[in-house]
């Protein structure tokens, strides 16, 4: 961070922060929000209201997060089954999802669930806001929330989520602790659905990720396949109006660090997102391509399982019980980089 700032400014806004309102428009009337600047061209908004998850992302005049057709709107006031979700998926920088189960709806002798689980539609109680302090040589920034995936009898699982950024760095560090608050055995699933859309997203945007992929179905195979070039961003397709789309789960690869990573170039602007987690934590990748005409997006999602749902990892034997009291903690980074040296450093191919 430069520090010719000093003893130039009154407060720290007028370099960067933290900044909450309410909305007072829209389907998300009523929602508690967060504005985070960081000074260094990166700014987000945090959904308090919405399991502190990430919706608008922006470097300079850049957008960078896909934003759905619903908006953002008010928290579901229960867990919601079927495709019920996709009424309230607003896409964004991040959507959370679990924290008992990833995938598509599904009912069997442990009850019924719907896509990605209900975590996203919580509101979370916020614990603290930490402004930095440049009087005092402190940069740093934090929200910390608590989201509760819970009911009466049942599971009880917490999420204390702590979203770090700092002053003249464009990078968003995420660090989740779940816990079992219950007295019973939890399953536990976690998936973070980020979402690219335009300009960072645009014909000839560059994928990157490492690993062993499968298509996750049938459709998904017009785009992955061998072959194919299934890391360049494509025009706007006709096969993804409506419900088309394709996907594909990886076996993500780890540096000798244990960190794995992922991100989008756009060549054209010398712009790039790079998204960092550990393999130990997340060990399973998928890259959503949905090229609908007006609904133009990929998905990084880095995950505890492929998104195969709570009853196909209990068959498998793959499926997480986190035991009374126990707890996982899970670490994201995301770093925007600009201009062509910044980025050939991670984006070796171009």
């Amino acid at each position: 961070m430069q520090h010719n700032w000093q003893h130039k400014i009154s407060h720290h806004a007028q370099l960067g922060g933290i900044e909450t309102a309410v909305l007072d428009n829209g389907p998300g009337r009523g929602s508690r929000v967060a504005w985070v600047n960081t000074g260094a061209g990166l700014r987000f908004k945090v959904l308090i209201d919405r399991a502190m998850d990430i919706a608008e992302a922006f470097h300079d005049r850049h957008s960078l997060a896909w934003l759905s057709c619903t908006g953002h709107p008010l928290p579901a006031p229960a867990p919601t089954g079927g495709l019920s979700w996709l009424h309230t998926f607003g896409g964004g920088l991040l959507t959370t999802c679990g924290l008992s189960h990833i995938g598509g709806p599904e009912t069997d002798g442990f009850g019924d669930r719907g896509l990605h689980g209900a975590i996203s539609n919580t509101a979370a109680e916020l614990v603290s806001v930490i402004q930095p302090d440049l009087a005092a040589g402190r940069a740093d920034m934090q929200l910390t929330g608590i989201v509760r995936e819970t009911r009466v009898l049942g599971v009880h699982l917490e999420m204390k989520r702590t979203i770090n950024a700092r002053i003249g760095v464009p990078v968003i560090k995420i660090s989740d602790e779940i816990t079992n608050r219950g007295n019973t055995p939890a399953p536990h699933m976690l998936m973070y659905h980020m979402n690219f859309g335009w300009p960072l997203a645009d014909e000839g945007s560059r994928l990157l990720w490492e690993g062993e992929w499968t298509a996750r179905d049938e459709a998904s195979k017009s785009i992955f396949r061998e072959g194919g070039d299934f890391k360049t961003c494509p025009a706007p397709m006709a096969e993804h109006a409506g419900a088309g789309e394709a996907a594909a789960v990886i076996d993500i690869k780890a540096a000798e660090d244990g960190w794995c990573i992922a991100g989008l170039h756009n060549p054209q602007l010398e712009l790039a997102t790079v998204v960092r987690f550990k393999k130990s934590q997340l060990p399973w990748f998928t890259n959503w391509q949905h090229w609908g005409h007006g609904e133009y997006v990929t998905g990084l999602e880095p995950c505890t399982h492929p998104p195969i749902g709570q009853a196909a990892a209990r068959e498998n034997g793959t499926l997480i019980f986190l035991q009374p009291g126990e707890s996982r903690r899970y670490d994201l980074e995301i770093e925007v980089l600009e201009g062509r040296d910044e980025i050939k450093k991670i984006f070796h191919d171009e």
